[in-house]
């Protein structure tokens, strides 16, 4: 017997293992098996498929342990991965590295042994050698992260090698599983005191410890409102310590136990809608059910505070009614904290949310409670997606059009909406993509009645859309010659809302303070060293800040060029306008979310609670402030630079303006329909503009195609994306021309560059592209996809281009 299994490693294909006879009866595909790749290095893989023949060319090794009793996933989850690696020209080893918790992916861990067998002489060993020999001496036995410190320096590899060579010690590798169970202690009273009368005898005949007496009856007092007591519970209702709670147990009154207990605190499993839809609603609702017995794919176009998530919330506990499950999708973590609130109260312990802000154990549990169909409900972010789903119902991708939807790095570079249609396909379950502002692409898959599609055309209560104005900043005096952030309209804005006791919501879509800084007298601009990007000003760090590769620099005084000391800060982002709105409105309580600000797994959550409760009067934020999110109270939106929005070099520009304009736009006046936007903007005759001041996506979808079709870009062709990477500019592109000349024969006419992006070079990697556009054809798109692998075979196994990175994106977003 031969199994084929896959490890967590970019290899070209999967590998085969033969099974020894005594383990041929466990083996099944799912489970996870140690096998060893090369000359010791040990992995924990994952059986595929089960083969009978061996194969030809080589002489395959033995698995060596079996480590599951049943699967760890299911065969439907096999089938995605491997469509996911032939669909994203990955291999299924990135695809399991990004789809199982890390816990569940065991790792090697190398251990250094001490040398038994020979005694040893350490005059001829230097300092550093020395140091670690002594230590095994001692020990008998190192891990690789207990030698880095104590040598402290990354360079103990060759130290290493060094001693294995001398005979001092040898490694040895060991498979360790990283999940541990959580254990809580709790506390229960010994079988002898069940009897009441036995218990009254002992309280009364009480004589010495008055302080175990307060905890044994703190503990009484806990039975009976709580059913069961921790040990921590109980403590802190006593005051009393962990050396008087041992006493009460050495004396065989109480008993103290370890048992297993869920990470995520779990409610209890009910169905409680307590709403009715609206007549548009109810008839969307009608239209998506028989919209599924024809297609399995809706989309769902509904305006902002249409309504849509109460259509989800009926879908769902139809889904669960009938004993299936459902993945709900969202794009941003920040989205999913506001809508598992509303889910729990409708569903209770029934979902569950996960996403890449959860430690590795909480992950592990919810993939087991998932996989065993206790969860009935998952929210979560693209990474939901690889949950194993035992019987999948319905899929929702929620604002469906939103690029976060498409992973970027690493590989896979999946994009999860299209990846969900493919994956609900296996269970025969439905989906619905619901947004205000669809994608092009679904939108014309609708359009060739590929898709189902429902519209929902007035917001819920008949409120209506909020009202856009512009502002031309090109007409506001400014005196320093800079770009305004705050015009004298916005602020009177602002002032009239916050005496009305309204809120106000303020997007910009560049954090920081300031996104460059500039010499006055030469012109010289501060860059980072391994980026050619130009460094954020962050006051409240006060540091200069590179956002492609992390870099933190110190704040620069003195021009490189000419030694000046006269810097001005140019163009804004969220942290200026926040300061620039506190010294404004010095009363009023700001807040700002954007990636600096919002770091740890509920501090999104934190601070939308803040603004439901209008603890916050004014939000200043980045995209994470435009998706999908509800407040009642906020009857004013100012988009502060929509110039920034109109004028990226992306063929989708004109889309994604859009979107991300009315997204924002849609927070104001959601319940009284007495919202406005104002759109601060110098280019004021781009034809988005107008089509945002109508809400008229319709408008945007007919100018788009018309562009889109003379073009030749999606959804007319389909794109994949070819980056070269290297230290060296000119190696990078070498290998770019060769592929281009590789692929010229077949897609000559259909390739575009080599060219260099807008940003030529991040961490210290030179960029070249080729962009290849193919027809909506099957047949052609996996022979292109076939000899780019082939012509990336070619070139790296070439001496000057092998350390040349290849990455290759389908879909680029």
């Amino acid at each position: 017997m031969f199994v084929e299994v896959i490890i967590p490693l970019a290899l070209p294909k999967n590998y085969t293992w033969a099974v020894p006879e005594h383990m041929q009866a466990a083996v099944q595909p799912g489970i996870r098996v140690e096998v060893v790749l090369g000359k010791n290095k040990r992995y924990a893989g994952i059986i595929k498929k089960i083969l009978a023949v061996k194969p030809e060319a080589f002489q395959p090794k033995d698995i060596l342990n079996i480590l599951d009793t049943e699967p760890l996933l299911y065969p439907q989850q096999l089938q995605l991965w491997e469509w996911i690696a032939q669909y994203y020209m990955c291999s299924e080893g990135e695809v399991m590295q990004a789809a199982i918790p890390s816990n569940l992916k065991l790792s090697s861990e190398s251990i250094l042994i001490w040398n038994e067998e020979r005694s040893y002489d350490f005059s001829d060993l230097s300092d550093t050698e020395y140091v670690i020999a002594e230590a095994l001496e001692m020990k008998k036995e190192l891990r690789l992260s207990e030698v880095q410190q104590l040598i402290d320096s990354s360079n103990t590899y060759p130290v290493i090698k060094r001693l294995i060579e001398k005979g001092v010690c040898h490694v040895w590798e060991e498979l360790k599983d990283k999940y541990k169970e959580k254990t809580e202690t709790y506390i229960t009273l010994s079988p002898l005191y069940h009897d009441e009368s036995k218990l009254a005898d002992l309280l009364n005949n009480w004589s010495k410890a008055p302080k175990q007496m307060e905890l044994l009856l703190a503990y009484l007092h806990l039975v009976k409102t709580e059913g069961e007591v921790t040990q921590p519970q109980l403590l802190k209702k006593s005051n009393a310590s962990a050396a008087q709670l041992k006493g009460l147990c050495d004396k065989g009154i109480l008993i103290s136990e370890k048992r297993a207990v869920d990470r995520i605190r779990t409610l209890p499993k009910n169905i409680q809608i307590d709403f009715t839809l609206s007549e548009v609603q109810e008839k969307a609702l009608q239209e998506i059910r028989s919209g599924f017995s024809e297609k399995p794919v809706c989309l769902l176009h509904g305006v902002t505070a249409s309504g849509k998530t109460e259509i989800y919330t009926k879908l769902i506990e139809e889904v669960i009614k009938e004993g299936k499950q459902v993945l709900y999708m969202l794009p941003e973590i920040a989205l999913t904290s506001q809508i598992i609130r509303r889910l729990q109260k409708h569903f209770g312990g029934y979902i569950a949310i996960y996403h890449s802000k959860f430690n590795p154990n909480e992950r592990v549990e919810i993939w087991n409670k998932v996989k065993s169909g206790e969860t009935k409900v998952v929210l979560g972010a693209r990474s939901s997606l690889f949950l194993p789903f035992k019987e999948l119902g319905l899929v929702i991708a929620d604002e469906e059009h939103d690029a976060s939807y498409k992973q970027q790095e690493p590989a896979p570079r999946y994009h999860a909406r299209d990846a969900a249609i493919y994956y609900a396909s296996l269970f025969k379950a439905n989906v619905l993509l619901g947004s205000a502002t669809p994608s092009i692409e679904s939108y014309y898959n609708s359009d060739q009645q590929k898709y189902n599609l429902v519209k929902l055309e007035e917001r819920f209560g008949q409120v209506e859309l909020p009202q856009i104005s512009i502002i031309d900043i090109k007409k506001v005096p400014n005196k320093e010659k800079g770009k305004i952030a705050l015009t004298p309209a916005l602020i009177s804005a602002i002032d009239t809302s916050l005496q009305q006791k309204k809120q106000v919501i303020l997007f910009q879509n560049r954090r920081g303070y300031s996104p460059y800084l500039i010499c006055n007298t030469c012109g010289w601009i501060p860059q980072c060293q391994h980026c050619d990007v130009t460094l954020t000003y962050h006051k409240a760090k006060n540091k200069l800040s590179c956002h492609y590769c992390g870099t933190s620099y110190p704040v620069i005084n003195t021009c490189a060029a000419c030694g000046s000391h006269d810097f001005t800060q140019k163009n804004f982002g969220t942290e200026k306008i926040e300061e620039l709105v506190s010294e404004a409105f010095p009363d009023a309580k700001i807040a700002r979310m954007d990636y600096d600000s919002i770091k740890g797994k509920n501090d999104h959550d934190a601070l939308i609670k803040l603004f439901e409760q209008q603890r916050v009067d004014i939000l200043v934020g980045t995209q994470m402030v435009v998706k999908g999110l509800d407040f009642e109270h906020v009857n004013l939106v100012g988009i502060v630079d929509a110039d920034g929005i109109l004028n990226f070099t992306d063929f989708r520009v004109n889309e994604r303006a859009f979107q991300l304009m009315e997204q924002v736009s849609g927070r104001a006046g959601r319940k009284d329909g007495k919202g406005t936007v104002l759109i601060q903007v110098s280019n004021v005759h781009h034809p988005v503009l107008q089509f945002v001041k109508e809400h008229n996506y319709n408008h945007l979808y007919v100018f788009e195609l018309g562009n889109r079709k003379q073009f030749d870009y999606p959804p007319f062709t389909r794109l994949i994306q070819v980056t070269f990477k290297h230290k060296e500019k000119h190696i990078a592109e070498e290998a770019a021309n060769i592929m281009l000349l590789g692929l010229k024969a077949n897609f000559g006419t259909e390739s575009n560059g080599p060219a260099q992006p807008v940003v030529e070079r991040v961490r210290n990697q030179y960029l070249w592209e080729i962009l290849i556009k193919l027809p909506k054809d099957a047949k052609r798109i996996n022979q292109c996809k076939r000899e780019i692998q082939q012509q990336t075979i070619i070139i790296q196994s070439n001496k000057r281009y092998r350390s040349v990175t290849i990455l290759p994106d389908v879909d680029p977003v």
